[in-house]
């Protein structure tokens, strides 16, 4: 089995629309190609679908909450509900503004 990546970065500084987000989410974290592209879609990949790496630092994280607040608060829900639920997939997520 291939070890799981260390850390993948996002730049989520240039992100205006939520399906902006939703490609970048895809082609950053390696979401198959039938990639659904909503938040139930992005739950399943990170659960079963993908491995995320150990670390995921996110920049431009003020940014994505002033242009997408409903997103970018599912987005953090989502990473978080992870961590909590599936300790041994855990992510450590930085968020930097």
């Amino acid at each position: 089995m291939e070890e799981r990546a260390e850390l993948v970065e996002l730049d989520l500084s240039k992100i205006q629309t939520s399906n902006d987000l939703q490609t970048i989410l895809k082609e950053t974290l390696g979401f198959p190609s039938f990639y659904g592209m909503n938040w139930d879609a992005f739950w399943d990949s990170i659960t079963g679908l993908v491995e995320l790496p150990k670390v995921i630092k996110i920049t431009g994280w003020s940014i994505l909450k002033r242009n997408l607040p409903c997103d970018s608060t599912i987005l953090k829900e989502c990473l978080e509900d992870l961590n909590l639920k599936h300790p041994s997939w855990s992510c450590n997520v930085h968020y930097i503004d």
